[in-house]
């Protein structure tokens, strides 16, 4: 699920593209899960995944020995594991781009439509740092990014006919039935259509996406200590539950309205609780599992 903001910046460029604003969202909800940006030292920046066998592929002589020593790259694909973490995958691509920028950046997918840097050329960028800079510009850039893509692959036409197989093979790959990527697309357009829940979601244990990951910057922000991952694990639950226990809410670790309405006043108010900010302290000291 995206955040009202996010769904609006993808709906605009569907329609610069052509493209059904729901067949749009559809396809960067697979995509992204939801989430568009993750918290890196202190910035927000796309999610991105690193190809250690595209970046074998354009390496060559001492870089490439560089690379395969440093377990950055490999002529197999699968080989070179992406951490789990963003925060980790940034430092990946770092370490890349220190024996070859050009190569690392190629060689990494980029935000909501997980677009190939490779591709910067086919796309109409003047180089990979166009494309990139495109990614890192905000939601905007990322839907941009993705609907450009569609264009210049020519599946505008099998998106906006809703022919979902067209769409998987197309984007996804000739393995899109593996992972069931064209019935996951239909669903996703369905929820598009049927609309999002009036109000604030429901977030709890499982839930995923850009409003998790709100919340989760809202509770770091009023001194809850918690990863700002956009996915809604024990972790979070255990903090969600210490906000309602110190605002006299019924503290079951579950996000409804009644607690992201308190999260809201609590920012707004600029206030957090004395025994979460004692306890925001000595995380800051002693760390915390």
């Amino acid at each position: 699920m995206f955040s009202r903001e996010t769904a609006a910046e993808i709906e605009k460029a569907a329609r610069e593209f052509g493209i059904e604003p729901a067949a749009l969202l559809a396809i960067a909800e697979i995509e992204s899960a939801g989430q568009v940006f993750a918290r890196i030292e202190g910035r927000k920046e796309p999610l991105i995944r690193f190809e250690g066998h595209y970046f074998d592929r354009r390496l060559s002589g001492e870089k490439l020995e560089q690379a395969r020593k440093a377990g950055l790259a490999s002529p197999n694909a699968g080989e070179v594991a992406n951490p789990r973490s963003q925060a980790a995958r940034w430092q990946m691509i770092d370490r890349a781009a220190e024996i070859d920028r050009k190569a690392a950046y190629e060689s990494t997918s980029w935000g909501l439509g997980q677009v190939m840097g490779s591709h910067w050329q086919w796309l109409g960028f003047d180089d990979v740092d166009g494309l990139v800079n495109e990614a890192r510009s905000g939601a905007a850039g990322q839907a941009r990014l993705m609907a450009r893509y569609i264009d210049k692959a020519g599946l505008t036409d099998a998106l906006n006919r809703h022919d979902w197989e067209a769409v998987g093979h197309g984007y996804n790959g000739p393995g899109f039935r593996k992972n069931a990527y064209h019935l996951k697309l239909a669903e996703a357009y369905q929820r598009q259509i049927d609309g999002p829940p009036h109000g604030d979601p429901l977030m709890k244990v499982g839930s995923r996406g850009e409003p998790v990951a709100e919340l989760q910057e809202a509770l770091v922000e009023l001194g809850y200590p918690v990863d700002t991952d956009g996915i809604y694990g024990p972790g979070t639950a255990a903090a969600v539950k210490r906000f309602q226990q110190d605002r006299g809410l019924a503290a079951d670790g579950i996000a409804g309205s009644r607690t992201q309405a308190a999260v809201r006043q609590a920012l707004s108010s600029g206030g957090r609780g004395f025994w979460s900010a004692i306890g925001a302290w000595l995380a800051g000291i002693f760390g915390r599992s």
